[in-house]
């Protein structure tokens, strides 16, 4: 049985920004009206100061090369990595989360990696999901902070609804996407938008990544910067963010996103978390 998600009940604020404060958000083109949330009611958050193994009472390991969840080999994107729960590739130690890609063989693939989800123990609709992470750099990697519904198996994807917090090419480190996916506007034609880290690299540092998200709109922040918003409007089919998703963290290796690994890559590559929370958010 699932666990239920975060019952919802705080405040929202709409925001009329004059032009001096558009000036803030200069990566955000929208409407001089926008809804902007603040919601401070924390529902759950790991701060992974643990160490060993995850916390299996709120994630589970996501173990293969994607034909145990009945994708094509290579998670449906044509990635090459195998995800493992080994220690060499996911571990809590010094009050961090550690997913690391490596080159080596391993059940006939040429990279390991790691991924994990909240599925069944931590899923939520609306609020505010956040992570402070620091990414990993080199061609053809490609770290992910993201949701998807929580009925994917019952009505598969792209219908369940997809929303990329945070996803970056290894290749671009000032550079990151934030995303929807649903029915009629999935994989190359998600509605999508990039944020440019100002004169720095996400490698080189933590930053938060998170989303603040109610009935009907989805907010993107990094560093509580606010570069997009997108509403029921923007997408190209229907709307199906009305319900709970749970969270998935993960370091991929190649694929359709990023192209093959760099000559030049060096591994291992870590991708660490310093907490994962979530905001109750409006009913």
């Amino acid at each position: 049985m699932q666990t239920p998600y975060f019952q919802a009940s705080r405040r929202s604020v709409m925001l009329l920004f004059s032009s001096a404060l558009a000036l803030l958000f200069t990566a955000c083109e929208v409407d001089e009206t926008q809804t902007v949330v603040t919601f401070t009611d924390l529902a759950f958050e790991d701060n992974f100061d643990t160490d060993g193994p995850i916390d299996e009472a709120t994630w589970n390991y996501e173990v293969g090369d994607g034909t145990d969840n009945g994708l094509p080999v290579g998670w449906g994107n044509n990635e090459l990595q195998y995800y493992t729960n080994r220690p060499e590739n996911i571990k809590v130690e010094d009050g961090l989360l550690h997913i690391t890609a490596r080159r080596e063989s391993f059940e006939g693939a040429a990279y390991t990696s790691a991924r994990i989800t909240t599925k069944n123990k931590v899923e939520q609709r609306y609020g505010r999901i956040e992570a402070r992470i620091q990414l990993p750099w080199g061609q053809g990697l490609w770290p992910a902070f993201w949701m998807l519904g929580s009925n994917i198996d019952e009505v598969e994807w792209p219908q369940c609804g997809e929303i990329d917090i945070m996803e970056y090419r290894g290749q671009d480190p000032s550079t990151l996407i934030g995303s929807v996916h649903g029915p009629g506007y999935s994989a190359g034609n998600a509605v999508s938008k990039e944020y440019v880290l100002p004169k720095d690299r996400f490698d080189t540092g933590f930053h938060i990544f998170g989303i603040e998200w109610g009935p009907d709109y989805i907010n993107f922040y990094v560093d509580e910067v606010l570069y997009n918003q997108i509403t029921p409007e923007d997408v190209d089919g229907e709307w199906v963010f009305d319900q709970p998703f749970y969270i998935i963290l993960n370091v991929a290796v190649g694929g359709n996103f990023v192209g093959p690994v760099g000559d030049n890559t060096i591994f291992p590559q870590t991708m660490l978390v310093d907490y994962v929370r979530v905001y109750n958010g409006p009913e």
